[in-house]
C-alpha cells in the first residue's frame, strides 16, 4: 500500500476523463441526463428506482417492514437501475432525482405523484405516510430517532466514497487515503459500539428507521460484507455492533429488503426486481436470482 508521488494540484482543475479507477466511465463532473429513457412503471402506487447498495437496502427493508405490519398501501414495485452502465443519467430516473443517485422513490397514489430522492429522505416520507410507522411522535425519542438518522447520512460517505474507495476501488493504493479512512471507519464504528452497550437499538428501546438506515451500511461492516475488510477493520472488537446486526438481519422483512435489486453475492441473495410478495419464493428467486 505504497504512496503515489507527490501530487501539485494544477491552478485549475481539468477533467481528464477516463481517469479514476473502476468507476471513471460513469463518473463525471456535470449534472444532468445522457440519454432519453423513460422508466418503467407497475401496478403499485409506489415506484421504487434502486439497486440493492447499502443505500437501496435502507428503502426496501422499512417497505418490506411496513408491509409485515398490514400496511397494503406500501406494496410496491421496485425496479433496478444498473448504476454501472449508466441508467441512473436516464432522462426518466433525472426527473425522479436530478441527483442523479439511487434511490428514488415516486408516489403515485394521488393525483399529482410525488418523487422523493435521498434515501433517508425516503425513509422519513414513508414513515409518516403509514401513521409515523418507526418514527417515533413523542419526544426525546422522535429526536433521537432523527439525530441517528441523519448521522448515518453523513457519516456513510467517508465509509463508501472514503474507506471503501480507497481500499477497495482506486486504481492505486494510496496509504495515507486508507489510513486516514480506515481511522475514521474505526471511530464510527465506535461511536455504533458504545451507544448499542446501553441500547438494544440505535435510538433506544425502539426498532426505528435509524436502525433500517444504518444497519446496511454497519451491520455489513460488522458482518464483513464491506469492500472484504472485516479482518483490516478488526470488526470482531465491536461486539455490541455485531450483536444488533445479527438481531436485525434475523428479522424476515431485513433479509427480504436486502435481497430486493441485490445484483452481486450469492444468486439465492438476489431479486433484481420486486412487483409481488411471491417474487420471494424459491422458484422465482432462482429464476431471477441467475438473471445476468
Amino acid at each position: 500500500m505504497a504512496d503515489t508521488e507527490d501530487y501539485t494540484p494544477p491552478k485549475v482543475w481539468t477533467w481528464e476523463k477516463g481517469h479514476g479507477g473502476q468507476f471513471a466511465n460513469i463518473n463525471r463532473p456535470i449534472a444532468g441526463a445522457t440519454h432519453d429513457k423513460e422508466l418503467p412503471v407497475g401496478r403499485h402506487p409506489l415506484q421504487l428506482y434502486s439497486l440493492g447498495t447499502p443505500n437501496g437496502q435502507k428503502v426496501t427493508i422499512l417497505l418490506e417492514e411496513l408491509l409485515a405490519l398490514g400496511h397494503e398501501g406500501a406494496e410496491y414495485d421496485a425496479w433496478l437501475i444498473d448504476i454501472g452502465s449508466g441508467a441512473q443519467f436516464g432522462s426518466g430516473f433525472v426527473g425522479v432525482n436530478p441527483n442523479s443517485k439511487i434511490p428514488a422513490l415516486l408516489d403515485r397514489s394521488g393525483p399529482t405523484p410525488i418523487r422523493v430522492f435521498e434515501s433517508g429522505a425516503i425513509l422519513v416520507y414513508l414513515a409518516e405516510k403509514f401513521g409515523n410507522a418507526f418514527l417515533p411522535t413523542a419526544q426525546p425519542a422522535r429526536a433521537e430517532t432523527l439525530s441517528w438518522l441523519f448521522w448515518q447520512m453523513g457519516s456513510a460517505p467517508f465509509v463508501g466514497g472514503g474507506f471503501g474507495h480507497f481500499y477497495a476501488y482506486a486504481p492505486v493504493k494510496i496509504k495515507y487515503a486508507i489510513d486516514r479512512y480506515a481511522m475514521e471507519t474505526k471511530r464510527q464504528l465506535d461511536v455504533l459500539d458504545r451507544r448499542l452497550a446501553d441500547n438494544e437499538f440505535v435510538a433506544g428501546s425502539e426498532y426505528t428507521i435509524a436502525d433500517m438506515a444504518i444497519w446496511p451500511w454497519y451491520g455489513g461492516l460488522a458482518k464483513g460484507w464491506q469492500y472484504g475488510a472485516g479482518e483490516f477493520l478488526s470488526v470482531g472488537d465491536y461486539r455490541n455492533v455485531l450483536r444488533w446486526a445479527d438481531q436485525l438481519l434475523a428479522r424476515p422483512a431485513v433479509a427480504r429488503g436486502r435481497k430486493v435489486n441485490r445484483t452481486s453475492g450469492n444468486p439465492a441473495d438476489q431479486l433484481h426486481e420486486r412487483h409481488d410478495a411471491s417474487d420471494f419464493d424459491t422458484k422465482t428467486q432462482d429464476k431471477i436470482g441467475n438473471q445476468g
